[in-house]
């Protein structure tokens, strides 16, 4: 299933009353489209006059993206709630899943025979399914690094951002070759979309297999001049 807002406030209000005595805050509910989470928490930070930091401002944002069983999605909403409650409580705890949340999550899983668990962001397979399938254009960098290893970068279609990326890569004393393609195959939007200098290895066949067809790009430093594979 794919939660929508009237089920998640359905459930917040039902799993607040079963399992934190009533007493957690209605709280903004958004929706996420995202890749990397179930489900997420967010607030903002201030310091008070005693110069104690204080968590305000929370959100709720539940997946869309991956169609979940929806006891998964019942126990990543729980699991979310257990950090609301630490938060908006301002309690500490010794890790962002300590001792403290592990604790609150066990009582829950033992007296609701739940099955929440620390990490939920999603098996292989639902991550999988939550990659974009569209085809898009990208721009690729592949870095050949003087040990013979091959990685991969997909970097913003923003000249200034490939340039700087290309030049400070072929800098790199590591580095052996750097090349730049134009390629629309979905299997590159599971890749972030940065100029930050690292690579994401591939096994050679894999690359040229998923590179099949991708458009050459010359670069001299400042400008890209396109030109067919």
């Amino acid at each position: 299933m794919r939660a929508t807002i009237p089920y998640i406030e359905k459930k917040f209000e039902e799993f607040n009353q079963l399992c934190f005595a009533g007493k957690l805050p209605k709280l903004p509910i958004q929706l996420s489209d995202a890749k990397t989470f179930l489900g997420q928490v967010v607030s903002k930070t201030r310091t008070l006059p005693n110069g104690k930091k204080e968590k305000y401002d929370f959100q709720l944002r539940i997946n869309t993206r991956i169609d979940l069983p929806e006891e998964v999605v019942e126990d990543t909403i729980l699991h979310e709630m257990i950090h609301y409650f630490i938060g908006v409580n301002q309690l500490e705890d010794t890790s962002s899943h300590g001792q403290l949340f592990v604790s609150i999550m066990n009582q829950i899983n033992e007296k609701y025979g739940r099955h929440i668990t620390i990490s939920h962001n999603g098996t292989d397979e639902q991550k999988e399914e939550a990659i974009d399938k569209r085809p898009r254009w990208h721009v690729i960098a592949v870095v050949t690094l003087k040990d013979g290893k091959t990685g991969i970068k997909v970097l913003p279609r923003i000249l200034p951002r490939i340039t700087g990326y290309y030049n400070q890569m072929l800098a790199n004393a590591k580095v052996e070759d750097v090349k730049l393609y134009m390629c629309n195959n979905p299997f590159f939007n599971r890749y972030p979309n940065s100029a930050a200098l690292n690579v994401y290895f591939l096994e050679q066949q894999e690359l040229d297999k998923e590179l099949s067809g991708a458009e050459e790009l010359q670069c001299d430093g400042k400008n890209i001049i396109r030109e067919k594979k």
